[in-house]
């Protein structure tokens, strides 16, 4: 198989892991107030020590702006998000969690730990890190193709 053909199996594979990973992240945390997209938001908003704008944490999760700002504005209305007076930008509110949305998060985040666990199962630590580097570079190559192009 040629390279580009094994590449273009590999996206495929990987929009069908997708598919299947954000149908059970919504199992995984349904009576959490919580979907695969809000728990991703909330673990945008964890990962970082500052508190990040709407257009801030759609880039860390390689998704549109209107899309974050769409789920920010629903999860600030259920009381797991809110938002703060940026320093550095009067219109671009920062997305702060709120006590809520941190239960909610580390509820989703226990349930996780153990179902991540049996899924690896089968696999080596270093079978899974492979995997981990292609698709990481991948998506890199993808990031520079769209810096180079403008995006």
């Amino acid at each position: 198989m040629k390279q580009g053909a094994a590449v273009t199996a590999l996206i495929l594979e990987t929009f069908r892991l997708n598919g299947r990973l954000l149908a059970a992240g919504d199992a995984l945390v349904r009576n959490l107030e919580l979907s695969s997209a809000r728990w991703q938001v909330l673990g945008a908003v964890a990962a970082v020590p500052l508190p990040l704008s709407v257009a801030q944490v759609a880039r860390s999760m390689g998704l549109t702006r209107q899309a974050v700002q769409r789920l920010a504005n629903d999860m600030e209305h259920d009381g797991l998000l809110r938002f703060a007076a940026n320093p550095n930008h009067q219109r671009a509110k920062l997305v702060v969690m709120t006590s809520r949305g941190e239960a909610a998060y580390s509820a989703a985040m226990k349930r996780q730990a153990p179902w991540a666990q049996a899924l690896a199962q089968g696999f080596t630590a270093q079978q899974i890190a492979g995997a981990t580097v292609i698709l990481k570079q991948l998506r890199q190559k993808l990031e520079r193709d769209d810096a180079e192009q403008g995006d």
